[in-house]
């Protein structure tokens, strides 16, 4: 009985952490910090839904997050950049692109740390990290401390959240 009990725990941890990129975030706890900084790319919520597909506004205006497995980039192996679907600012490039196994495009760096910014989530009671566009405040994604060498960092991003660039 007690191993069955510590498996359906470990079993229940694993699926915790899966989620912990997947949950959508109430924008509530992170807004604090984003409403300090000022967007270069503003438009109103109809100029979003005009420009954006229905995943990508749910994902990029709305913290939403696609399901795991299922975005466009997590297993892409082309080289190039990765930009913000929302505004075109570069983000990533495919030289940090990682496979993390969760099921989400995963980097341990960003292109220009000034290019996206970190904001407190603390949605769901979970203490997190979000990563916003620093040019439109469109949401990526969330960064997590368990990523590879040299910074130990992942971020864990949405593939409708980007666009990419190939190298020519």
């Amino acid at each position: 009985m007690k191993l069955d009990k510590h498996l359906f725990l470990g079993i229940l941890l694993i699926g915790l952490g899966f989620q912990s990129c997947a949950q959508k975030s109430s924008g509530t706890e992170n807004q604090s910090t984003t409403k300090k900084h000022e967007f270069k790319v503003q438009k109103t919520e109809a100029e979003w839904k005009a420009s954006l597909s229905n995943e990508a506004y749910t994902v990029l205006r709305e913290s939403g997050t696609e399901k795991a497995f299922s975005g466009k980039y997590n297993n892409f192996k082309k080289e190039g950049v990765f930009t913000c679907a929302g505004c075109n600012t570069p983000l990533f490039s495919s030289e940090t692109k990682f496979d993390s196994g969760t099921g989400w495009p995963s980097f341990y760096k960003p292109i220009n740390e000034k290019n996206v910014l970190e904001a407190e989530d603390n949605a769901y009671g979970m203490k997190r990290t979000e990563v916003v566009c620093a040019t439109c405040g469109g949401h990526l994604g969330h960064v997590f401390p368990d990523g590879p060498k040299p910074t130990g960092l992942r971020y864990c991003l949405n593939s409708v959240a980007l666009d990419f660039e190939e190298k020519k």
